[in-house]
């Protein structure tokens, strides 16, 4: 019996070594926003500024959003190559994505109605002490939002890879069926492929979206932070002190809307939502232009932070070996695990055949 080296062909789906620049960012971030968040709320706490009090709880919201991209991280890396994954750990991301949208809108929900409070019963704000912890704090997330948006351009450059693959032909002997794609066939060979690689033809919209929401999470939370440093100057200077309040309320409607956000675009990866109708146009594209082929049925998904899955049937009266139809793919689509399966059609692509008038008997 003939061996076959199968070494090359083993899919590796997780790339968690792709994504240790970010881990690292990501940390340094994490540091630097507990830091900041004990300060604001503890000098919030003092002066009695809501809207110091507000920012500080929001970067806790986003200390633990961080946190949980880190245990996302941790937990990938840990798991990396376990077949229990069928196709890697990358949803971890999207999982830990959710939930901190899910969090966020807790403590949005304490900030609303706590402005609301504080505008029926007001409190004295001390301003003076408590503007110079603001600014730090807004300097403390603009450093964040460096940081990660630097990790978010480092070492994502999709460079194309893959390796040959055997192409699998197995010939089956069918009667004369019709298909819902409208072509009869008398005989089938159906063929096999995988591929494995990156493609430069769509390296945007793709990534790490795990640090993308670290990203956005401190990004956010900058803009909280001017909105509070605004409330306390014109509440010092000008005497608008129910600004403080109001501050807190609209700082709860934009970490609401923003939490949304998030937990609808990671619900979109959890639930296998095609990530973009682009690609799927792109397969289609790239296979119909070769002879005389016809896409019957097309499945693309998001596995993992800038990793996809396809599934394609395609039908052919003139099938090439599998191989063209991956790197056709692979030129203009990335795709980590890639399966193609080819039938080859005997007739011409006519129009779909008269219905039966009875049942077929099998040969």
């Amino acid at each position: 019996m003939h061996e076959h080296d199968l070494s090359e062909h083993v899919h590796h789906h997780d790339a968690v070594a792709e994504l240790g620049h970010g881990e690292r960012r990501t940390r340094w971030v994490v540091l630097l926003t507990l830091v900041m968040m004990v300060a604001e709320l503890i000098v919030g706490w003092w002066t009695g500024s809501l809207a110091l009090t507000a920012d500080g709880w929001h970067m806790a919201t986003h200390a633990g959003a961080l946190g949980l991209a880190l245990l996302a991280y941790w937990y990938a890396r840990a798991h990396a190559g376990n077949d229990a994954f069928t196709f890697g750990t990358g949803k971890v991301y999207a999982l830990a994505g959710y939930t901190s949208g899910v969090l966020l809108i807790g403590v949005a929900g304490w900030m609303a109605v706590e402005g609301v409070v504080r505008l029926v019963s007001p409190h004295a704000v001390a301003f003076a002490e408590a503007l110079p912890v603001a600014v730090i704090g807004l300097g403390v997330n603009l450093v964040s939002a460096w940081l990660l948006h630097g990790a978010a351009g480092h070492g994502h450059g999709e460079h194309e890879h893959g390796h040959d693959d055997h192409d699998h032909e197995h010939g089956h002997g069918h009667d004369d069926h019709g298909h819902g794609h409208g072509h009869g066939h008398d005989d089938h060979d159906h063929g096999h492929g995988h591929g494995h690689g990156h493609g430069h033809g769509d390296g945007h919209g793709d990534g790490d979206h795990n640090l993308r929401g670290a990203y956005l999470h401190v990004v956010a939370d900058a803009l909280t932070s001017v909105l509070a440093i605004g409330a306390l100057v014109l509440g010092r200077y000008a005497g608008i002190a129910e600004l403080d309040a109001i501050t807190g309320i609209v700082g709860g409607v934009v970490i609401t809307v923003w939490a949304v956000g998030l937990m609808r675009q990671a619900g979109r990866t959890l639930l296998d939502v095609m990530p973009s109708r682009a690609h799927e146009q792109r397969v289609r594209a790239q296979l119909e232009a070769i002879d005389d082929v016809r896409v019957a049925d097309l499945h693309v998904w998001e596995l993992g932070p800038g990793r996809r899955g396809c599934v394609v049937s395609l039908v052919t009266s003139t099938p090439r070996p599998v191989e063209t139809y991956k790197r056709a793919i692979l030129d203009r689509v990335a795709i980590e695990h890639l399966t193609i399966e080819v039938h080859c059609c005997t007739r011409g692509h006519g129009p779909a055949p008269a219905p039966a008038q009875g049942p077929a008997e099998a040969a």
